[in-house]
């Protein structure tokens, strides 16, 4: 199938939409292709622990549609479009693209964890009712069907999209919408309410 997402969610952009990002784009980033240097500041994503530094580079990596290394604006516009409009399962492919960090086609237990804690720190309005750490347990109790310790793409997609609190959990604490309203507005990204609280666990 290809790069669906990318040709389908820029039609489905509304001309305004692309105009305001295109302005935010150029501006912050006038060469028109954004390194991962460039997309941290873009984010305003500044002083991040370790974990958190993983998921952006995670995150660039799976923008970076044909891997040269850069995020032009078609692909911008195409991972936005992902995050705001994409399909559930074009979302869930992405997320399982975001997990798999050392890309082997399966997410093992460190991964997962790794990649929520980090989320958490970002975006600490994810949800908070369970731990990273019992949240990781929860996804693979219930969709580990096989047992082996790791999710394939096919057991990631099919268990997700089984358990509607699971897809639920997982949407939220990736739900990108604010960071990408900053990005819209043009607001800094220094005022993330309850940094501090994130750190907290059960």
């Amino acid at each position: 199938m290809g790069n669906v997402v990318e040709g389908k969610s820029v039609e489905e952009l509304s001309s305004t939409e692309c105009h305001q990002w295109y302005k935010k784009f150029m501006t912050e980033c006038p060469s028109g292709q954004l390194t991962l240097y460039e997309f941290r500041q873009f984010f305003g994503l500044k002083n991040l622990s370790p974990w958190a530094s993983k998921y952006v580079e995670q995150m660039f990596e799976t923008f970076d549609f044909n891997k040269d290394g850069y995020i032009d604006f078609m692909e911008y516009v195409a991972a936005l479009s992902l995050v705001l409009k994409g399909k559930v399962e074009q979302k869930l492919r992405w997320y399982f693209k975001l997990y798999d960090v050392d890309g082997n086609g399966c997410i093992d237990r460190e991964e997962l964890l790794t990649i929520i804690q980090a989320i958490r720190t970002i975006n600490p309005w994810s949800d908070t009712t369970m731990t990273a750490e019992e949240f990781t347990d929860t996804v693979f109790t219930k969709i580990d069907v096989n047992g082996d310790g790791e999710l394939s793409l096919e057991e990631f997609m099919e268990g997700v999209q089984k358990d509607q609190e699971l897809l639920d959990t997982l949407t939220r604490s990736l739900d990108l919408t604010g960071i990408v309203r900053r990005l819209q507005s043009g607001e800094p990204d220094d005022d993330v309410p309850g940094k501090d609280a994130t750190e907290a666990s059960g």
